[in-house]
């Protein structure tokens, strides 16, 4: 029997903008729990959740870090403990609040039914507030606004309270207050009294009483009639109106004087949803040949076992560790588990939870717990665990991951290294979803590719430090495309005589072009079996050889769709080759009909700078080719540009960026869609391919 029930359970992920202080909020709760003796400092290196070298090194979280601790049982003070019969377990997860970090950052929020978005006082809203709000929202997941950092000097806690729900809505209400000039903080709801250093406690709590009220008519009905309603009884009607979006709570902290701290762990005892609670998470079931339907776990321990991973770390002295969020059934050291759809089941060994790196091992794992498994290979991030071989094809919803779309060509500096390096890049890959790794055949590029600058500096530095291998890098080539911009027709007839039996295939096919980012369709139209029907793939197979290869600038085809209508063939000389040769010439030779063009990548910009400074990063993109999409104003001094620019006048934009703004501007890229390259781009293109048609004849 499990320690914590699961209505004794708590998932809580801290998200926002780097610089909120989500890491050091952490800190100030597994101390307040009395799981750590005393809060440790990012600029000292000493906190829980950034525990990795580059972390301690950068000052930053450059990764998800999980920190679950329990709330022991306390006494009841004017509703300002963590008081909870039985105690709670609470999973904390901390996540990093650069754009660059997003691939570590998202996946938290498939593993928890609370989304705590911290915000900046001093800051107020900035780009990733919102981002995360609306990707919170998408996933069902309860919202609570914790505004961190109230004793900063120059602050104004009210205006930022009525930004927040100017932007997010009217929903938005405080759970507390202000008071003692930010010293503290006045609850607004188990025990409204005290002052408050601005609005009122009174009136604060009635708004957040007439707010929860309207998701229960009964509620309703008792509190017009007497007019206030007891706080118990408010639990599960708040839960609800959390849950629907109908509240979500605002709370103010300051981590570093600790004001705030113990009513914020309150709240999450006392008022966030256990597992059972909270929007439960949609599985996909997908079988083979058959629709996909949507599975809806229940959070019942007799169940059969779903779990999901949401995040691999691989360390090089104890290897593989595979940290998963339980959604329905019991797992306990030595269960037998499948991965995914793998038929071969796997033994879970040693459980743990985590407190950053330090794991403790536990007895089993029930729904809403996050715990981790070591050292077995086949797990990666987003598979599925499960004990009924019959939900092999269950898997996980998707998350909506950012493309990557940042680039550099790698090579190793010492020779030799080629097979470290790349098993090495491997394991970073299986740690971070948005890293990318990829061979581009054209130009003998290795690429790695992230979402930005510093991702990729990240893990370079990674590699050199923890690795210990060096890499030399360079922009990369640009990934253009090519495709066609008319219908045409091919044909090739593929005949060969060498004495004994000969080589005989003739096809006729059509060509048409796609919507852009439809990719590449083959369609076999061949009546009477002008091609048998065991020929077809070959043709397919001698089409599909062109893809990759290009035909006017060497880049790969995409957004065509092959139709084969016609052909001939031989009773004894027909062959897979000679049907494979007749499908590929065919196929050049209706490209060289079909008005083929060469594509480049498109990428939306984000940019966040001083405000003074957008009309010359206004310019510097338009000399790109650029457009301005739109811009808005985050908070006072800032503006953030929107844009959509073509990549490949985008390599030297980071160092310009640096130099427009001195250092104080950011920027995001996100991949958005392939367009015809300028006549110029394509003529210096087409010019410096070499043609292989000419080796076709």
């Amino acid at each position: 029997m499990s320690k914590f029930p699961i209505k004794k359970i708590r998932t809580i992920a801290l998200v926002g903008q780097a610089g909120a202080g989500k890491t050091s909020l952490a800190e100030a709760l597994l101390a307040r729990a009395g799981s750590i003796p005393a809060a440790g400092s990012t600029d000292k290196g000493t906190t829980v959740c950034d525990y990795t070298p580059l972390e301690k090194t950068h000052k930053h979280s450059f990764k998800l870090a999980v920190a679950s601790f329990e709330v022991k049982d306390a006494a009841p003070q004017g509703g300002t403990s963590a008081a909870a019969e039985g105690g709670h377990r609470v999973h904390l997860l901390d996540t990093p609040g650069l754009p660059d970090f997003l691939g570590h950052a998202l996946p938290a929020l498939a593993a928890v039914e609370t989304a705590a978005i911290v915000i900046n006082a001093q800051n107020g809203l900035e780009m990733m507030t919102g981002r995360f709000m609306q990707w919170a929202a998408k996933r069902g997941l309860d919202r609570l606004i914790v505004v961190n950092k109230i004793d900063a000097e120059n602050v104004d806690l009210e205006g930022l309270l009525e930004t927040i729900r100017e932007t997010f809505g009217k929903e938005c209400l405080p759970l507390n207050l202000p008071a003692g000039k930010a010293s503290k903080v006045s609850d607004c709801f188990f025990a409204p009294s005290g002052e408050a250093d601005f609005s009122s406690v009174e009136a604060a709590h009635k708004n957040l009483v007439e707010q929860v009220v309207e998701v229960d008519e009964k509620l309703m009905e008792t509190y017009l009639e007497k007019g206030e309603v007891e706080p118990d009884a408010l639990h599960e009607p708040l839960e609800r109106a959390m849950r629907e979006g109908h509240l979500i709570p605002v709370v103010f902290t300051s981590a570093r004087t600790g004001a705030g701290v113990a009513e914020l762990l309150d709240v999450i005892v006392k008022l966030l949803p256990n597992p059972a609670e909270g929007n439960p998470p949609v599985y996909v079931n997908e079988p083979a040949g058959g629709a996909a339907t949507e599975v809806t776990t229940i959070p019942d321990p007799t169940k059969h076992a779903l779990a999901h991973v949401f995040k691999v770390e691989i360390d090089p002295y104890i290897g593989r560790l595979a940290v998963f969020r339980v959604h329905q059934g019991r797992i306990t050291p030595g269960s037998q588990l499948y991965v995914g759809e793998n038929r071969k089941p796997i033994k879970a060994g040693h459980l743990y939870v985590l407190k950053g790196k330090t794991q403790v091992e536990v007895p089993e794992a029930v729904p809403g717990d996050i715990c981790a498994i070591a050292k077995i290979d086949e797990i990666q991030f987003n598979h599925v665990l499960h004990d009924s071989a019959g939900d092999a094809h269950i898997h996980a919803r998707p998350l909506d991951l950012p493309n990557s779309v940042f680039g550099l060509a790698v090579t190793p500096k010492k020779r030799g290294d080629e097979q470290k390096v790349s098993d090495v890049l491997h394991k970073l890959m299986a740690e971070d979803p948005c890293f990318k790794l990829e061979h581009n055949a054209q130009a003998n590029e290795t690429v790695m590719r992230g979402l930005g600058e510093m991702h990729l500096r990240t893990m370079l530095e990674k590699m050199s430090t923890q690795y210990k291998l060096d890499l030399d890098s360079k922009p990369p080539a640009i990934p253009f495309r090519e495709t066609i911009a008319a219908r045409a027709e091919g044909h090739s007839r593929h005949k060969k005589q060498t004495g004994g039996a000969g080589q005989f295939g003739e096809v006729f096919l059509k060509v048409e072009p796609l919507p852009r980012g439809k990719g590449f369709e083959f369609v076999d139209s061949v009546k009477g079996g002008a091609i048998p029907n065991q020929f077809i793939p070959s043709v397919e197979k001698g089409v599909r050889s062109v893809l990759d290869t290009g035909y006017v600038a060497g880049f790969p085809i995409q957004d065509v769709r092959v139709i084969v209508y016609d052909g001939k063939s031989h009773p004894v000389d027909s062959k897979d080759v000679a049907f494979m040769s007749a499908g590929r010439k065919a196929f050049l030779d209706a490209l060289g009909k079909a008005r083929p063009i060469v594509l480049e990548p498109i990428v939306n910009v984000e940019i966040v700078a001083p405000e003074e400074k957008m009309g010359d990063i206004a310019g510097e993109l338009s000399g790109h080719r650029g457009q301005i999409k739109g811009s808005d104003a985050p908070r006072p001094g800032q503006v953030q540009i929107t844009a959509q620019a073509p990549l490949s006048e985008l390599e030297h934009f980071p160092a310009r960026l640096k130099s427009i703004t001195a250092g104080h501007g950011s920027y995001t890229l996100e991949f958005s869609h392939y367009d015809p390259a300028p006549p110029l781009l394509q003529q210096r293109l087409v010019a410096a391919h070499k043609p292989a048609l000419g080796a076709e004849d």
